[in-house]
């Protein structure tokens, strides 16, 4: 793996993180940034050794740009679930690999599609065993069909 690639893996890892901290404590996105420029890219996690360095501004136009557009992306979102499925029912740290693998499929066309499904797959690997991760898969792909036809 290059080391951009590494490094915006890096950045999409730590962006659902701090979507995640929003999410449950209502940081301010201002302090949110600011606090994992500072405190966590690139640091040592507990026991979970290293976070590779990433690309911080790749980062921050995840962070910025799901926060920005929440509402947008939670509504591509809820249109790609199963009948019976809402946004409430996913897990809260689910939703945020989906808002952010959504906001760069609506976003980033520099990023190959390919590439944007499969690094948030990875990304869901980091939190889930199966089924979930394919559940990502899934729904990114019906997003991307929707987004970037």
């Amino acid at each position: 793996m290059s080391g951009r690639s590494k490094s915006r893996s890096s950045a999409r890892l730590s962006a659902v993180q701090a979507l995640y901290q929003h999410e449950m404590e209502g940081t301010p996105a201002a302090k949110l940034i600011d606090d994992f420029h500072q405190h966590y890219i690139g640091r040592e996690i507990d026991d979970e050794g290293e976070i590779a360095e990433a690309e911080i501004a790749f980062f921050d136009d995840i962070v910025k740009g799901v926060l920005a557009r929440r509402d947008e992306i939670d509504g591509i979102i809820e249109e790609r679930l199963s009948a019976g499925w809402n946004l409430k029912r996913l897990d809260k740290t689910m939703l945020q690999i989906l808002r952010a693998g959504t906001y760069e499929l609506l976003a980033r066309p520099d990023v190959p599609l390919g590439s944007a499904i499969s690094e948030y797959v990875d990304v869901a690997h980091a939190f889930f065993d199966r089924p979930e991760p394919s559940f990502v898969n899934g729904v990114l792909d019906g997003v991307a069909k929707a987004v970037r036809s």
